[in-house]
């Protein structure tokens, strides 16, 4: 899978002209990164769950 955050931040700047493109790069920046340590989590514990 692709990177989607330029994309990502690229939709929120269409959304609003008053959001800095620097917050809008770190909101989606931050947002990525919850997402994907979520994602670890889950994957850790389904991994656990197989092992035992």
């Amino acid at each position: 899978m692709s990177d989607p955050r330029e994309t990502w931040t690229s939709r929120l700047r269409d959304l609003s002209d008053e959001v800095p493109p620097e917050n809008a790069e770190r909101f989606v920046n931050d947002l990525y990164a919850a997402a994907q340590a979520d994602l670890d989590e889950q994957r850790a514990q389904a991994d656990f769950e197989r092992e035992e």
